[in-house]
């Protein structure tokens, strides 16, 4: 199995930035896909970013486009979400997941490991 625990949440105010952090200890990340996820109070989960087992593709959610760009590092087995240009509307749990290639990348359903999740607030 693959444990996943994210770090580099806080409050931050709107157009600023913050870099959040996942790492994964057991199996190497390079045999899943990796996703992050967040989610607000009474809300579903929503997908926010994806990348490849290599690295090489990434998939955003409309919103973020532009303004989040996710990145791993196999040998160090971590996944990285930079956030820039942020606003009121991204505060929300972020979650990191992992799973085996398969299906939609946007599903939250096909990812069999997360995190325990790191608060992110965006204040006006």
């Amino acid at each position: 199995q693959v444990q996943l625990v994210e770090s580099g949440g806080g409050l931050v105010q709107a157009g600023g930035s913050l870099r959040l952090s996942c790492a994964a200890s057991g199996r190497t990340a390079g045999n899943y896909r990796m996703a992050w996820f967040r989610q607000a109070p009474g809300k579903e989960r929503d997908f926010v970013a994806g990348i490849s087992r290599s690295g090489s593709i990434t998939y955003y959610e409309d919103s973020v486009k532009g303004r989040f760009t996710i990145s791993r590092d196999n040998a160090k087995n971590t996944v990285a979400l930079q956030m820039n240009s942020l606003k009121p509307e991204d505060t929300a749990v972020y979650y990191c997941a992992a799973a085996i290639p398969n299906g939609d990348y946007r599903r939250a359903v096909g990812y069999s490991y997360w995190g325990q999740g790191t608060q992110v607030t965006v204040s006006s």
